[in-house]
């Protein structure tokens, strides 16, 4: 799978690459991460401006339409499956479900605003869906492009060293992991709950079943009422 960042600071991302699972994903050829910078596509050659102030008055400078659009213009031309995904407090809130549903794409393209952000036209003509990871401010979209990038990388087959690991993560089923623990068994006076000591495979998984619910309603209680609610529809079905 592909990944291209369209941002005028591509130093920001690229050392997220370069170590630990990524990283040996990028070696085996499961996913391929480029770079494409604005600035390279700036009618003034001498200065490379990239930026502007806004019509109609306004703090701050916005990115300009004309060099982001000819960056995203030359991505097109050379991958029709490219699909665009813009940072923006407009957008959805990203989901676990979006990263699995985007881990089936063949080419991500995920466009980095900056300053006061970018001017509109380029969204309304190239964005395929927009997302916001959290009602906050940012400096620029390097960081929930990367969020999301790391989260639809390790859907993709063969990025984990286990694929079981995929099915018991947080959100699976709208519920948080069930507590995990390693070795001591006591630290610092705390030990880990005996039933995970005993070896019964079947009464761990119903615990932790019965924890991952627990945690969801203590933590999430947002999330525990979308459990209640499909649980009651699923009783009604039956």
């Amino acid at each position: 799978m592909k990944f291209t960042f369209v941002t005028l600071f591509d130093t920001l991302i690229k050392d997220y690459f370069a170590d630990s699972i990524l990283s040996r994903a990028i070696k085996a050829r499961l996913m391929d991460v480029s770079f494409v910078n604005p600035r390279d596509f700036a009618q003034d050659n001498k200065h490379q401006k990239v930026d502007d102030y806004q019509a109609g008055g306004g703090a701050g400078l916005l990115m300009k339409a004309e060099p982001l659009s000819k960056a995203l213009e030359d991505i097109k031309k050379d991958d029709q499956d490219a699909y665009f995904i813009f940072a923006a407090p407009a957008g959805k809130p990203f989901k676990q479900t979006d990263a699995k549903r985007l881990a089936a794409k063949k080419h991500l393209v995920f466009v980095s605003g900056r300053y006061e952000g970018i001017d509109e036209r380029v969204v309304e003509i190239y964005a395929d869906e927009l997302f916001s990871i959290g009602d906050f401010i940012l400096t620029g979209g390097e960081l929930p492009s990367l969020c999301i990038c790391d989260a639809v990388s390790r859907n993709i087959p063969g990025v984990l060293g286990n694929e079981d690991s995929l099915a018991v993560e947080s959100f699976e089923n709208a519920l948080l992991e069930a507590p995990a623990f390693t070795k001591p068994n006591v630290f610092n006076k705390n030990s880990i709950i005996k039933e995970y000591l005993k070896g019964n495979h079947s009464k761990i998984d119903a615990l932790k079943k019965t924890l991952s619910v627990s945690k969801t309603k203590y933590f999430r209680p947002d999330l525990y009422k979308k459990v209640k609610t499909n649980n009651k529809t699923q009783g009604k079905k039956r």
